[in-house]
């Protein structure tokens, strides 16, 4: 062939309906802790860095440690909860982001074996319409709008 199939492992049909099912049960689980933060909530709430979670962390120990050195101002339990999730969730994240990122690769390999096929078609669509073969001029007509008038289809060192 032409052209090199860089991905060629599928999931069937019933593993992908599983997969889809696991997305859709993941959604609704995490439904009732879900929050969608506007853009000035995500910039006033921001993001605690690594010197403000060291006093989290501290306030937390000492608070195991030492109770009686605990604020009465502070909901404890509550503190605790929130700290439970919190690490819950930045584990969470970490799993979910290790699969975005090899699906992400996965799907950069298909698309590029789809468009890599999609043009050798093309080719083959120009080479038949050249050679004289009927019934490729209305698929050449549909498929040069993609394509440069100064250049054929492109190689995939120019994607």
């Amino acid at each position: 062939m032409p052209f090199t199939n860089l991905n060629n492992t599928h999931l069937t049909g019933e593993e992908q309906a599983t997969i889809t099912e696991a997305i859709n049960t993941l959604r609704t689980l995490t439904q009732p802790i879900a929050v969608n933060l506007t853009p000035e909530e995500r910039q006033r709430y921001g993001s605690i860095n690594e010197l403000n979670k060291g006093i989290v962390n501290k306030a937390k120990s000492f608070n195991d440690a030492q109770p009686a050195l605990s604020s009465p101002d502070v909901d404890w339990t509550e503190f605790n909860d929130d700290y439970t999730m919190r690490a819950f969730i930045e584990n969470s994240l970490q799993s979910l982001y290790g699969i975005i990122k090899d699906l992400e690769s996965s799907k950069i390999l298909f698309d590029f074996d789809n468009y890599t096929a999609a043009n050798a078609d093309y080719a083959y669509t120009m080479y038949k319409l050249k050679s004289g073969e009927t019934g490729y001029q209305t698929k050449y007509d549909e498929m040069k709008q993609f394509y440069s008038r100064t250049t054929g289809p492109e190689t995939p060192s120019d994607t």
